[in-house]
């Protein structure tokens, strides 16, 4: 275990000067990587120790992103508070989507958190008034206090290593929690709804609270992602949005904290390099986005019949 600490450590330090080197775009991706492993924390959380499927991530995403760009643009509250409140808002959502969706199990529950994000969307779409309907909101306040805000040629690196500390918040959070007994219940509850029930576990109140826990994660995202681009629209968080949000976590292993960063880097990584080729190439402009659907299919077959428990635990193994 010390070991494995140490290796931790050392992997945090290197991507911690790994900014200082990156070109404007490359730092953008690295700051989506980052974004997408504080969402696929929650979603570890949620899928791979709870065994509750949420196909409607994205829309909490949203909920923070629109939440953090409202109270900043419109309503003239601080960045940073305003970047607090999207959490929140976002975790209040899951309570209230998750309180009725939780009663139900397996495919059913997938598609009613599929509902919801199509509901999300279609709200934004319709309230012109409050989010500018499809055209979005623009203008959204620079993030910072005074004249510490983060604006100029060196926005893209503040924003990289506060995408950095959320990210290393949200791994040191999800291992603490799955190491811990509130970890033990949970691991119990996606065994066994029935046995856990048995061994003395709040079954209901578990799925409701790491459901929220859950969303806040994906809130706080959506809000860093809304204050980097200064700008959001229903358009920027399409359904596809959760299905990439799953599939990260599948191929990095839903059983370790790890397998959030580990395949939000693998598949992100691999889009942008696909988006430079079609680039290179001549590709029509489209071209890139229909052919990530095919990298999906073809990660998810590669790490399903190879690594069925993603990559993480595929190298542990290999190691042992």
């Amino acid at each position: 275990m010390t070991r494995f600490r140490v290796l931790l450590g050392a992997a945090a330090l290197a991507t911690l000067g790994l900014p200082l080197v990156l070109s404007t775009s490359q730092l953008s991706v690295f700051l989506l990587v980052c974004l997408a492993t504080v969402v696929g924390c929650g979603l570890t959380l949620l899928v791979g120790f709870a065994g509750q499927v949420s196909l409607g991530h994205a829309a909490f995403y949203a909920i923070g992103a629109y939440t953090a760009a409202l109270l900043a643009r419109d309503l003239q509250v601080p960045p940073l508070l305003a970047l607090a409140a999207a959490p929140l808002s976002s975790g209040v959502a899951g309570l209230l989507v998750g309180w009725p969706l939780l009663r139900l199990r397996g495919h059913a529950l997938s598609f009613g958190t599929l509902a919801f994000q199509l509901i999300s969307l279609s709200v934004l779409s319709q309230a012109k008034d409050i989010t500018g309907g499809d055209i979005g909101l623009v203008g959204i306040p620079a993030l910072g206090a005074g004249p510490l805000a983060f604006t100029g040629p060196e926005k893209s690196l503040a924003f990289a290593y506060v995408g950095w500390t959320l990210a290393a918040l949200a791994v040191a959070c999800t291992l603490s929690l799955t190491r811990s007994r509130v970890g033990r219940a949970l691991r119990a509850l996606a065994t066994s709804e029935i046995g856990a029930t048995a061994s003395g576990v709040s079954v209901r109140h578990l799925k409701l609270q790491v459901f929220t826990l859950s969303a806040a994660f994906a809130g706080v995202a959506g809000a860093i992602f809304a204050f980097y681009v200064g700008y959001v629209a229903p358009g920027s968080f399409p359904l596809l949005l959760s299905v990439q949000f799953l599939i990260m976590v599948t191929v990095g292993g839903w059983g370790s904290a790890l397998g959030a960063p580990v395949g939000a880097c693998i598949v992100l990584v691999s889009m942008q390099a696909l988006v430079a080729l079609g680039t290179q190439t001549g590709m029509p402009r489209g071209a890139p986005v229909i052919f990530s659907y095919a990298l999906y299919a073809v990660a998810l077959i590669a790490v399903l019949r190879l690594r069925p428990r993603g990559v993480v635990a595929g190298i542990a193994g290999a190691r042992r």
